[in-house]
């Protein structure tokens, strides 16, 4: 990571509430065609969230806590804020000396931009803005909310708008809230949220997030890191949503891996 600091753009797509079974399920199936061609080996990997709600998981992971390989550790962080005895900060973790990720890019020249998706990113209360004031520009609006059938269409449009001149590097956040409950409108003839629409929003997602790789390798390599922030549950043992300690909740999808200008039309 300390290689890849100053030479690449970073891009953080957060999946949010996507769960681990429904998305290693239809990569299995052949249904996420973009995905499979960046996830390295074709799969996802699978680990542990730092949090079982979109705020906790988000102010863990823009701490640097990326979800956490599901095999026993330690495992080495990415990215890490300087901390007295931290046991998974190793050589080639790239360290900043600030408190949050997007402060301590910054203080290295990266222009840092958060496109929010839900409602902890929507900037309409104290709560609402605390994730996005971490950026030094934000952007959220109705149509990037989870009542919207084409919100990650309109969330890439944001993105191209802001990021596609900027000389400088990028870290680019986008909370993808089309995972979020209600999700019905993603499968014909669906009138109430399940497993099944969870699915068919994953496939419109994976319809469109070639937009974005393809955004961000115009100008430079960059590392791209896909996951879900937590799961959620849909009447498995009685449970029926998330902040809840579940095996669905607490297990995530995960992928990292380096896009190389040109590779996306």
């Amino acid at each position: 990571m300390r290689a890849i600091i100053g030479t690449h753009d970073l891009l953080l797509i957060t999946l949010d509430t996507l769960r681990y079974d429904v998305a290693a399920e239809l990569l299995d199936q052949g249904r996420l065609p973009t995905l499979a061609r960046v996830l390295p080996g074709g799969g996802w990997e699978r680990r542990h969230s730092p949090g079982s709600f979109t705020y906790a998981a988000h102010a863990a992971i823009l701490a640097g806590f990326l979800p956490t390989p599901a095999d026993p550790g330690p495992h080495p962080r990415l990215f890490a804020a300087s901390f007295p005895g931290s046991e998974t900060t190793a050589a080639g973790t790239w360290v900043f000396d600030a408190g949050d990720l997007p402060g301590g890019l910054a203080g290295v020249g990266y222009h840092t931009v958060c496109v929010g998706g839900v409602g902890f990113f929507n900037k309409l209360t104290p709560l609402g803005a605390a994730l996005p004031s971490m950026f030094a520009e934000s952007h959220w609006q109705p149509s990037f909310g989870v009542t919207s059938p084409t919100s990650f269409e309109e969330q890439i449009t944001c993105a191209e708008r802001v990021v596609h001149d900027r000389a400088e590097p990028v870290f680019l956040l986008v909370n993808v809230s089309a995972l979020h409950q209600p999700n019905y409108f993603y499968l014909p003839g669906a009138t109430d949220d399940s497993r099944a629409t969870h699915a068919a929003a994953l496939e419109y997602v994976d319809r469109h997030i070639g937009r974005l790789f393809a955004l961000m390798t115009a100008r430079r390599p960059c590392l791209a890191i896909i996951c879900s922030d937590h799961g959620t549950a849909y009447g498995e043992d009685g449970y029926v949503g998330h902040r809840i300690g579940h095996e669905v909740v607490w297990t995530v999808p995960y992928g990292e891996f380096v896009l190389q200008p040109g590779e996306w039309p």
